[in-house]
């Protein structure tokens, strides 16, 4: 018994290895970083001194500030607003890659192709797009300043996210329908259900697992949104600004201090949402496979 045990230790030893080289050892030197201040400065005394000077927590009261306050309302609106809308149209695509008969492989290539294109470069084509003399412009008839500070902003970043990764959880849905029996479906038609029927008591709860996983990829990614509005709109922009965005922000600046502070909440909020998520529908999760097992 106990060399079996030794012999689990030493076969995870690697893994254990490498996670604390490359998570746990940088997370503790941003936890250091954020607070400590680096460069030159004035002690209590009025000298000045050089290195680094311990300020403990001293950084983090930038968290009350309105940029901080801003960066996360952008992050939170951006990660509710394109999580649930590519979900929806994730779930319709997903149906349609499924269901349809003729030309299966070119409907599937054409939809997935957004989700194939490099984040920088969807970035730069929505920037055409929304431009002042852009296609968006002139189909709605008006001069929109779309890449500027407002809502309009907020609108055309969720707009290219939702195009971009929509198909992403398409892809996954599409992973789970095809491991539905057909079996079940026949069963369904024969009891006389009607399409909504079939898809909210067969196909939506067979296909949860696939969809609880791409939702949490998708909350996890939508989180660390930066390289989409950095592109689209810009730099400094205040109406895109997300909290990764301020992190390289003040790092770009030298205050690495403020920065490795903004950088610890970013990954406390990403650690509580996904806390969260897990609790509330991993466990449904858990449920719905300890009852297949016991019905087998």
């Amino acid at each position: 018994m106990r060399g079996a045990r030794w012999f689990t230790a030493l076969m995870i030893s690697p893994t254990l290895l490498v996670l604390a080289l490359v998570v746990f050892y940088p997370l503790l030197a941003v936890v250091r970083e954020s607070m400590y201040v680096s460069g030159e400065g004035l002690d209590a005394d009025g000298f000045v001194v050089e290195g680094e000077r311990f300020v403990g927590l001293a950084h983090y009261a930038g968290l009350l500030g309105e940029r901080f306050v801003n960066a996360l309302a952008n992050t939170t609106v951006f990660t509710l607003t394109t999580v649930v809308l590519e979900t929806l149209l994730g779930v319709a695509m997903a149906l349609v890659m499924h269901s349809v008969l003729r030309g299966k492989g070119l409907i599937r290539a054409s939809i997935l192709i957004p989700w194939a294109v490099p984040t920088a470069i969807s970035g730069l084509m929505w920037r055409w797009v929304f431009q002042a003399d852009g296609v968006a412009n002139a189909i709605i008839g008006q001069k929109i300043l779309w890449t500027t500070e407002g809502v309009q902003a907020k609108l055309a970043v969720i707009i290219a996210d939702v195009w971009k990764t929509a198909p992403f959880v398409g892809l996954l849905v599409l992973a789970g329908l095809q491991i539905i029996p057909a079996m079940v479906y026949e069963a369904a038609k024969v009891d006389g259900a009607s399409a909504w029927q079939t898809f909210w008591r067969i196909t939506l709860p067979l296909v949860k697992p696939a969809l609880v996983v791409a939702v949490l990829f998708r909350v996890l990614d939508a989180l660390a949104m930066f390289d989409l509005p950095f592109v689209m709109i810009g730099r400094g922009k205040l109406s895109v600004e997300t909290l990764p965005a301020l992190v390289w922000d003040e790092a770009t600046q030298l205050r690495y201090g403020p920065a490795a502070a903004y950088g610890i909440v970013l990954i406390t909020y990403v650690s509580v949402i996904v806390l969260i998520f897990v609790r509330l529908l991993g466990a449904d999760l858990l449920a719905d496979a300890r009852s297949r097992k016991r019905a087998a």
